[in-house]
């Protein structure tokens, strides 16, 4: 059902300037919106875009300069506020009934709670437990004595191999793989042979990983993702990990075997860290940053080898000079030669 920009600003306890009779029906991005829609800005870098956007009310910060002729609420955080009203405007999530589906295959020994939902194709081996309300989705693969916590929602093709533990409230997307074996070979007489890896994987409660992720159990011992830590697509947790709680990992980042990583560490899209070092808590590590050395608490570090950022700032001006360093030494040598 349609919204008017008062109904918005009223769910929102935002602050309306513009038409509160305007109607909004859509949701989309401030660059791709259509009249019908509620946008928002929550980046400054898109405040140019407010002025030729065609969205018809828009979530805006306390601080947003004056917008003639538009409709906007100010609000603490767009951004917040955005996900509320789209609760509110949007069709519900998909939800899956409990129960077995016919294609499923339960082993006799498996325990499942209630309200348990095993879709296609799935597969539940033995000794597992699978918690209260929990989906398992099309084509996924609880492995032998592993555990699912309640109110998870594992999507489709999820595969946890054996002994594994998963918290309660955890989120799988499509693809993730936690338990695989860890990446561990010696080279004997000239030959890579495989060591064996042991050890397991536990994931804490209200952790999210994103699709394709993977979290390789120990070679012996665990590996372990804290609560409330969140893992974006295509990230690659090594053998013997220890993640800490609240972290935010960003898509293509690996992280090498033994790595411990502190509580509410932010690694941005495609870092990578080399085996054995401890990340501090509240660290930042930058975009395809390459992390060969232990990091501080609360340091914050960009580049190849990663670095402290204000000393990678001022190692990017001094490399944009070197052209025209360059051209003086050059002007000098002839100069001499004369």
């Amino acid at each position: 059902m349609p919204l008017t920009a008062r109904d918005v600003a009223d769910l929102v306890q935002g602050q309306l300037t513009g038409n509160p009779g305007e109607l909004v029906s859509g949701v989309a991005g401030i660059r791709d919106a259509r009249p019908g829609d509620i946008s928002f800005v929550a980046n400054p870098k898109y405040l140019a875009s407010l002025a030729t956007s065609k969205a018809s009310v828009v979530l805006v910060a306390k601080d947003c300069p004056e917008q003639p002729h538009r409709t906007l609420i100010r609000v603490d955080n767009p951004s917040v506020a955005f996900s509320k009203i789209v609760q509110q405007i949007v069709p519900p999530p998909v939800t899956f009934a409990p129960g077995i589906h016919p294609t499923a295959v339960v082993a006799p020994s498996a325990k499942l709670g209630t309200g348990v939902s095993i879709q296609p194709n799935a597969v539940i081996e033995d000794g597992s437990i699978i918690g209260d309300r929990s989906v398992i989705g099309a084509g996924g693969y609880v492995g032998v004595g592993s555990q699912v916590g309640s109110d998870c929602l594992l999507y489709a093709r999820v595969v946890i191999r054996e002994r594994t533990r998963v918290g309660d409230r955890v989120i799988l997307h499509p693809g993730v793989v936690l338990g695989a074996d860890g990446f561990g070979f010696e080279n004997i007489r000239g030959e890579r042979q495989k060591i064996p890896q042991v050890g397991t994987v536990e994931i804490g409660d209200d952790v999210e990983i994103g699709a394709n992720s993977c979290v390789d159990r120990g070679r012996f011992g665990t590996t372990c993702v804290g609560r409330g830590t969140k893992i974006d697509n295509l990230v690659q947790i090594g053998h013997n990990c220890v993640i800490g709680d609240h972290c935010v990992i960003c898509a293509g980042t690996g992280i090498a075997g033994s790595v411990i990583v502190g509580n509410y560490v932010t690694m941005a899209g495609q870092v990578g860290v080399v085996g054995h070092l401890t990340i501090g808590d509240r660290a930042v590590i930058g975009a395809q940053s390459g992390v060969a050395h232990d990091v501080p608490a609360g340091a914050v570090v960009v580049g190849t080898p990663a670095v402290p950022h204000m000393e990678y700032k001022r190692s990017v001006v001094a490399v944009n000079k070197l052209p025209s360093l360059i051209n003086k030494l050059r002007s000098i040598e002839r100069g001499l030669s004369r």
